[in-house]
C-alpha cells in the first residue's frame, strides 16, 4: 500500500509514484546500531570521569565528554541479579533471581530470616532484549559473562544472540563456550575485545546490538604485567592504590578506546548508541563499615560501603551513554535511574516492539535528548530478600528493601523492621539517618514501598530460629556457573 506521504510527494515532485516510493525508502536513515560494554565490579568513583585521581581511564573520559553521563544509576548489590534485570527489563521479584548461586552459600542458618531460595539461570519464558532486537532485524552478539546459566537453551546463543562466546572465572588462560582458539597468554578483556570489534566489521551494513559483558575487574584480580609496572610507583590517592586493580581498569579502558575506534573507522559511529557501565559497587568501602573479613580492593568514596551492600557504594554505578546528535556532548542526568530502563530504551531506539512481558523500566530516551526532562514515575525501588556474608561473621548485608526517589532514600531492614531515611540528594554518603527526626517522611515513604511489593509480589524471607549448624538439606555443590565472589 503506498503511504499518504509518498502519495502526497508525488503530487508536489510530478515523479512517478514508484520512484518516489523508491526514493522514500533509499533515503529513510538506518535504524541506529546498541553497544553496550559492560564492566564488572567496578565502582562508581572507579574512573576519571567520575572522580579518581589514580585509575588511568582517557578512553572512558572522552566518550563522557562525547556524551551523557548518569550521576545516580543504579543496579542490583551483585552481579547475577543485575544482568536480570537488564535483559529481561523486570525486577528481581520477577524473575526471581536476586542474588548469585544458591542461599546456602552464606551462613543464614545462624540469623533470624531464611531468604527466599534463589533461581541462578533465567527462566526461559523470560523474553530477553536480545530476542526483542533480533525480532526487530537486528543483528545480535554477546562476547563475555552471561552469568544466567550456560547449558542447553539458557546458553545466550538460545537467548536471542545470533553470535554468543562465554567467558568469565579467569583472566588468563581462561575457558570459553563455545570452547574457542585464542593467542597463548592473551588477556580475556583484550579477547573478547578481539570479538567484539570483529562483529562490528563483519556487521557494519546492517543494524546491530552488540553487548561486550567484561568478566574485568572481578576477582580473582590479575593483569598484563606491564600495565601493573605503570602504577608501581604512582602515589595512591585515598583508597584507590592498588597498581594490580588500576592496570585491570586500563585493560577496560583501552576495550571501550578499541570499540570506539572500531566504530569510526566502520563509519558508524554517528549511528551507534554507545554505553559503557558497571553490574554492581566496587569492591572497597567496607574498613568504614567495621567490615574487615571482606578486603577492600578500592573506594567507593563519597559512597557508602561497596558491593554487596544495599547503600549506594553497592548500588550506584558509571553510566555513560553518547549518541551523536540526540545526546548534548560533557552533559549530566541527575534523576534516579536504574537497571530496567535500559531494556525499554533500547526498544524505544530501535523502534521494537515491546515483548508480552511486563517491563518495570521507563525508557531514558526523553533524558537522553533532555537530562533536564521528567520521568513519570516517582521512584525506583530494590528488593534484597537474603544475605551477603563478608567473612568473620560479619554481613555486607541483611534482608533488605529500598525505595529512592529525587531527594530520599528509604531502607527497611527485614530483619527488625529497622528504617533508615536519607536526604540523599544532600547527603550522598548516607552518614545522617533522618528516620526519627522525620517520623512522617519514613512512614510515607515506606507505605510506598509496601505497596510496591504487593503491586510485584514480591516474596519476602521467613522467621527463622537461629542455629549454629546448617540445615540438613543445605546444598554443599556450587553451582556450574557461580563464581567465587558475589
Amino acid at each position: 500500500m503506498k503511504t499518504h506521504f509518498a502519495l502526497a510527494l508525488a503530487a508536489l515532485t510530478s515523479l512517478p509514484l514508484g520512484s518516489v516510493t523508491a526514493s522514500v525508502a533509499e533515503k529513510a536513515p538506518r535504524r541506529p546500531n546498541i553497544v553496550f560494554i559492560l564492566a564488572d565490579d567496578l565502582g562508581w568513583s572507579d574512573t576519571a570521569t567520575y572522580g579518581s585521581k589514580y585509575y588511568e581511564t582517557p578512553n572512558i573520559d572522552r566518550l563522557a565528554s562525547q556524551g551523557l553521563k548518569f550521576d545516580r544509576y543504579h543496579v542490583c548489590q551483585n552481579c547475577q541479579p543485575t544482568r536480570a534485570a537488564l535483559l529481561t527489563g523486570q525486577y528481581g521479584p520477577r524473575t526471581g533471581v536476586y542474588t548469585v548461586g544458591n542461599i546456602d552459600r552464606f551462613p543464614w542458618w545462624t540469623r533470624s530470616l531464611r531468604p527466599v531460595d534463589n533461581i541462578v539461570a533465567l527462566p526461559l519464558d523470560k523474553v530477553t532484549i536480545a530476542q526483542a532486537l533480533k525480532r526487530a532485524g537486528y543483528a545480535t552478539g554477546m562476547f563475555g559473562k552471561w552469568h544466567l546459566g550456560e547449558q542447553g537453551d539458557h546458553h545466550p546463543g538460545r537467548r536471542g544472540f545470533d553470535e554468543a562466546i562465554v567467558s568469565m572465572g579467569k583472566h588468563f588462560d581462561f575457558n570459553t563456550n563455545p570452547q574457542t582458539d585464542y593467542p597463548s597468554g592473551q588477556y580475556l578483556a583484550d579477547f573478547l575485545t578481539d570479538r567484539a570489534v570483529d562483529f562490528i566489521r563483519r556487521h557494519k551494513e546492517e543494524p546491530f546490538f552488540l553487548y561486550l559483558p567484561h568478566f574485568a575487574v572481578h576477582s580473582p584480580h590479575d593483569a598484563k604485567p606491564e600495565l601493573i609496572e605503570k602504577f608501581r610507583t604512582k602515589p595512591g590517592v585515598g583508597g584507590h592504590n592498588n597498581p594490580t586493580y588500576a592496570a585491570m581498569i586500563v585493560s577496560v579502558d583501552e576495550s571501550v578506546g578499541r570499540v570506539m575506534r572500531a566504530l569510526e573507522e566502520a563509519k558508524l559511529a554517528d549511528n551507534t548508541v554507545l554505553l559503557f557501565s558497571s553490574d554492581n559497587g566496587g569492591v572497597g568501602g567496607y574498613a568504614r563499615e567495621g567490615i574487615q573479613k571482606a578486603g577492600d580492593i578500592t573506594d567507593n568514596a563519597p559512597l557508602r560501603s561497596g558491593k554487596g551492600s544495599l547503600y549506594e557504594g553497592g548500588t550506584r554505578v558509571p553510566l555513560v551513554v553518547r549518541w551523536p546528535g540526540v545526546t548534548r556532548p560533557a552533559s549530566i542526568c541527575e534523576k534516579p535511574t536504574i537497571h530496567v530502563d535500559l531494556f525499554p530504551t533500547f526498544l524505544e531506539i530501535a523502534g521494537a516492539a515491546a515483548p508480552d512481558q511486563v517491563l518495570d523500566g521507563e525508557s531514558l530516551v526523553t533524558i537522553m535528548r533532555n537530562p533536564s526532562a521528567t520521568l513519570r514515575r516517582e521512584a525506583i525501588y530494590q528488593h534484597c530478600p537474603g544475605y551477603l556474608g563478608a567473612g568473620g561473621g560479619t554481613w555486607r548485608t541483611t534482608p533488605v528493601g529500598v525505595i529512592e526517589t529525587r531527594d530520599w532514600k528509604l531502607m527497611e531492614f527485614f530483619e527488625d523492621g529497622r528504617l533508615e531515611l536519607y536526604r540523599i540528594n544532600e547527603d550522598i554518603g548516607e552518614r545522617k539517618n533522618l528516620a526519627t527526626d522525620m517520623p512522617n517522611k519514613a512512614k510515607e515513604l515506606h507505605a510506598k514501598l509496601v505497596a510496591w511489593r504487593k503491586q510485584i509480589d514480591a516474596q519476602m524471607p521467613t522467621a527463622n530460629q537461629p542455629k549454629s549448624q546448617p540445615p540438613a538439606t543445605k546444598q554443599k555443590k556450587k553451582k556450574k556457573n557461580q563464581t567465587v565472589e558475589g
